[in-house]
Formats: structure tokens, C-alpha cells, sequence
């Protein structure tokens, strides 16, 4: 028997019981109070490009090598915040007006090249089929016999660091273009496509809207490289960039991959339980630069409404209603992801047990 088996069974507690656990204030959207953390991060964001672009130059070799990759990483976790107001947006958990959530979502995410209308509706998927191993949306995991014929041979420490930095690298646009790590659809999803599978009609529309915004943003960004050239370009915004994707796939894969969290085919799977099956992780000093998204994070798909400025609290008045169905893990978030990625190569579920319950296996 698995050591969460009571996992396998339904919670004894409801959705309504969990939020009158929380105090009123904390449903409460202040447009004010949203919009200071988005000029929070810009102030910080602009300041960093200031003293990059005006004072890098200055310092002696090797020194003004070695600030570039640092500023990249530091503008990185900044900017990651800021994609996390905008997906904020995107669940409406911005302010009371769905306007604008949506066009302040659709500025920042289309700044960070993340078509923001088809990325908010495959996550509004996501959330309304958590853990689900048919019909979730992101980092669904593959039954054994679905496995690639290759991951034998990436079963190895040098196999899982392959891996681990073309995940990291590469994952998030080829889960955009190539819906890679997604559910499966009977032909070809790609979000930035308004008739992909993903979409319904009354949706298309929407998702052509969210290319206009990458392909202007795309457009600012050629005019850049044609006035600065594209190694500045790379270097105040390119490596930046390449940070925020990094540590969104990073973010979204450790909230979802833990050898205690279960998924479930459709004969056990229900909301509650899937949207229990995540877990809290901790950053550091990176959980306020991302806005608590990595410590909140089972409150969050619990209600996905809330601000992120009064999550902390709701995390800490739910805990005694979850009790065991609270996940938290506070490993180091480089060996908690090292341990992932050797731990959860594929889920089955335990012999002689339930079989719409699915755990995580490493033995290929």
C-alpha cells in the first residue's frame, strides 16, 4: 500500500467547508493594491536594466562578464513575478472588472511572449481537470506503456540532466507550439493556432488577439536589435527572458510532480481531490519575488480567485481543515527537482490496490 493511500479515498471535508475557513478579506480584489505590485516589479525591473545598460560597461575585465549572466538571472526572477500578475489576470484574481484583467494580462504576458488568451483558457483546463490523467492540460504524465522508446536511455544521471536542461530550455515554447507534456488531442494543438483542439469557437477570436500582442511585441523587439544589435538585445531581455521560462516550467513541474501525489483516470477522478493533488514548495527568498505562486500553490486551485497578496493567510487557515491532504515540501528546489525527475518517470497504480488511483514510478 502506498504511504498516502488515503489519498485513494474521497476527502472528508467539502469545497464550502474549506472556504468559510478563510476569512472573508481574503476573497476582497483592490485594484490599487494589484496594480502597486505591478509597478513594484517595474520599478525594480527598470532600475536593474538602468544599471546594467549605464554601469556594466564600466567594470574591469573579467567583472563586466560575469555581471551580465547575473543581471540576466536577477531581471529573470523579477520579470517571473511579473508573469505571475499576469496569469493572475488570467483568472481573474486581479480586480473586479474582467476588462481589465484582460488588458492588463494581455500587456504584460504579450511583453513576456505568452500569447495571453490561448495560454488562460488551456489553464482554466488545467485547473478544472487537475490531476486528471485524460483530460489535464500540463505536465501530464505517461502510463508505462506509453513511455518513448528512448527513456530507458535517459534513466542515468547523464539521461536526467539532458532532460532536466532541454525541459527547462526548451519546454515552455515547445509546449506552446507543439502542446509538448500536454494532454493528447486527436490532431495537432499549438496555442498560437485560433482553430487548434484546445479552443472552442466562441474562443477563436481571442486567441488571434493574443498573436497580434506577441507579433507586436516581436516587431519592438526586431526595431531594438536593428537599432542596438542583438546581442544587447540578448543581453537586457534575451537571457532575462530565457530565466522567466526556465523558472515557469521549474515552478509549474515541481507543483505537480511529487512522488506522494497521486493523478486519476476517469473512474475516481473528481475536482476536489485533483485539485488536492499538488504541493507547496519553498524558494526562499524567491517566494515573495514570485509572489508567493510557489508556496500558495494548493490554495490557489482550490480558489483561483483569490489575490496572491491574502493566499499566505488562506494557506494558513485552510491548513487545519486539509490536515493530511495539505502537501508541503520544503527540500532545496535543486534537489527537490534532481529527486523528481529520477522518482517520477511514470505513474501505474499499485498492485492489488485501486485502479484509478495512479503513482508515480521510477523502475522502467
Amino acid at each position: 500500500m502506498h504511504s498516502t493511500e488515503y489519498l485513494t479515498k474521497k476527502p472528508p471535508f467539502t469545497l464550502g467547508e474549506i472556504k468559510k475557513a478563510i476569512p472573508p478579506h481574503c476573497f476582497k480584489r483592490s485594484v490599487l493594491r494589484s496594480f502597486s505590485y505591478v509597478a513594484y516589479d517595474f520599478t525594480i525591473a527598470f532600475l536593474l536594466y538602468y544599471a546594467a545598460t549605464n554601469y556594466i560597461n564600466l567594470l574591469p575585465k573579467p567583472f563586466n562578464y560575469l555581471a551580465w549572466p547575473i543581471y540576466g538571472f536577477v531581471q529573470g526572477c523579477v520579470l517571473t513575478g511579473v508573469w505571475v500578475i499576469a496569469h493572475e489576470c488570467g483568472h481573474h484574481a486581479f480586480s473586479d472588472y474582467q476588462w481589465l484583467d484582460d488588458t492588463v494580462g494581455l500587456i504584460l504576458h504579450s511583453f513576456l511572449l505568452v500569447p495571453y488568451f490561448s495560454w488562460k483558457y488551456s489553464h482554466r483546463r488545467h485547473h478544472s481537470n487537475t490531476g486528471s490523467i485524460e483530460k489535464d492540460e500540463v505536465f501530464v504524465p505517461k502510463t508505462k506503456k506509453d513511455l518513448s522508446w528512448f527513456s530507458p536511455y535517459l534513466n542515468n544521471p547523464a539521461g536526467r540532466l539532458l532532460s532536466l536542461v532541454v525541459t527547462l530550455t526548451l519546454g515552455w515554447p515547445l509546449y506552446l507550439i507543439f502542446n509538448v507534456s500536454g494532454r493528447k488531442y486527436e490532431r495537432f494543438a499549438c496555442h498560437f493556432d485560433p482553430s487548434s483542439p484546445i479552443y472552442s469557437e466562441r474562443e477563436r477570436l481571442q486567441i488571434y488577439i493574443s498573436d497580434v500582442g506577441i507579433l507586436t511585441v516581436c516587431y519592438g523587439l526586431y526595431r531594438a536589435a536593428a537599432a542596438k544589435g542583438f546581442v544587447w538585445l540578448m543581453g537586457v531581455y534575451g537571457v532575462p527572458l530565457l530565466v522567466v521560462n526556465g523558472f515557469l516550467v521549474l515552478i509549474t513541474f515541481l507543483q505537480h510532480t511529487h512522488p506522494s501525489l497521486p493523478h486519476y483516470d476517469s473512474s475516481e477522478w473528481d475536482w476536489l481531490r485533483g485539485a488536492l493533488a499538488t504541493v507547496d514548495r519553498d524558494y526562499g527568498i524567491l517566494n515573495k519575488v514570485f509572489h508567493n505562486i510557489t508556496d500558495t500553490h494548493v490554495a490557489h486551485h482550490l480558489i483561483s480567485t483569490m489575490p496572491h497578496y491574502h493566499a499566505m493567510e488562506a494557506t494558513k487557515a485552510i491548513k487545519p481543515i486539509l490536515g493530511k491532504y495539505y502537501q508541503f515540501d520544503g527540500t532545496p528546489v535543486f534537489k527537490a527537482m534532481w529527486r523528481e525527475a529520477k522518482e517520477c518517470i511514470y505513474v501505474e497504480p499499485d498492485e492489488g490496490e485501486n485502479k484509478g488511483v495512479l503513482w508515480y514510478r521510477n523502475k522502467i
